[in-house]
């Protein structure tokens, strides 16, 4: 199929030293992750789809404080990430999709195979690999929510010159999740760029409480599990009255990741949240209260992990529920169908 590449100036395509290849157990690409040679403006196949392998220039910084008052003093940073194409001419619907703290997992290939079977676009967004982390399920500080939110806008202000793209949506797990809900608010949109179409967000952490109550009308619709003890239910409940054009779906006896295949597993090490939410004042500062009233800063690293330590916040479960996972497939399929092929 014959493809033509968009701007030079604008894109690098290309390949991580060893050319991809089909992997026809999982239906999905593989390639050698441990190669940084890069070709120029190359094309491979995905089943009857094209991949193309995309580069962004992106910033890492740590909070979202960071975005909002300096994010061009915070790290620069390539970004890859992988565009699979539908077959037709287009412009398609494109999805940008962002893995969550275990990194890319077989139930989120499940979705975005879904996805392009439906005749949209989707690009995977390689935050983790990006950044030389495999997972962040020990360490949430290593690549937090704020690095892969400027990833997710760059991207998209990438494929919006792309004439074979048309409306263009988001969506991520847990962690992507996170930044598949927050993309919405409209302090960031205003930094970071065109606001998205649609979002989709699974099992987010909704624990951000900004002062400034504006975001999108874009369409959102946030899929979760009544029995999530990673990034629990409440704090999207309690966060849904400030979304203008929000749709919670909740399924009951959903633990986190509900639409993976995993048995009941307990993750010792996980950063969980419990009750406490973090503000976000009106000149971007953030900051939690501890005990009796207390409020500490949390715009940096070391506050962060600090806060970590006082308070043990360790230890979740994630499962596997098949009726859910059969349901959120086509409920977030449909989502998307909607809202950016209509």
């Amino acid at each position: 199929m014959n493809r033509k590449n968009i701007s030079k100036d604008t894109l690098q395509i290309g390949t991580r030293g060893s050319p991809c290849v089909q992997d026809e157990s999982m239906g999905a690409v593989s390639m050698n992750q441990t190669g940084l040679e890069r070709t120029n403006l190359s094309e491979v196949c995905y089943a009857n789809d094209m991949v193309e392998l995309l580069q962004v220039q992106s910033r890492s910084p740590f909070e979202i404080h960071h975005i909002l008052t300096g994010l061009e003093k915070t790290p620069e940073i390539t970004v890859d990430a992988e565009l699979y194409l539908p077959e037709g001419t287009g412009p398609f619907g494109c999805v940008i999709a962002l893995h969550g703290s275990m990194g890319w997992a077989s139930h989120h290939q499940d979705h975005v195979n879904g996805w392009l079977d439906a005749g949209l676009a989707v690009c995977k967004v390689n935050s983790f690999l990006s950044r030389s982390i495999d997972s962040t399920v020990d360490d949430q500080l290593s690549v937090t929510h704020a690095m892969m939110l400027v990833d997710a806008f760059r991207i998209r202000s990438l494929l919006e010159q792309d004439p074979r793209i048309g409306k263009i949506g988001i969506s991520g797990w847990s962690l992507g999740g996170t930044v598949a809900l927050y993309s919405a608010w409209s302090p960031i949109t205003d930094i970071l760029g065109t606001p998205f179409d649609a979002h989709l967000p699974f099992y987010p952490a909704a624990h951000l409480r900004p002062e400034i109550q504006e975001w999108s009308n874009s369409p959102i619709l946030i899929l979760h599990g009544d029995a999530d003890d990673w990034t629990p239910l409440h704090f999207v409940e309690s966060l849904l009255p400030q979304l203008p054009n929000a749709t919670l779906h909740v399924y009951q006896g959903g633990q986190h990741s509900f639409d993976s295949e995993l048995d009941y597993t307990h993750l010792p090490k996980a950063v969980h949240l419990k009750k406490r939410t973090a503000r976000i004042d009106t000149k971007g500062n953030m900051s939690g209260e501890l005990f009796l009233g207390i409020r500490l800063p949390l715009n940096q690293r070391w506050q962060r992990r600090w806060v970590i330590r006082i308070l043990r916040i360790r230890g979740a479960h994630v499962e596997g529920n098949p009726a859910a996972r059969s349901d959120a497939m086509l409920r977030g399929k449909e989502f998307f169908i909607r809202q950016l092929c209509q």
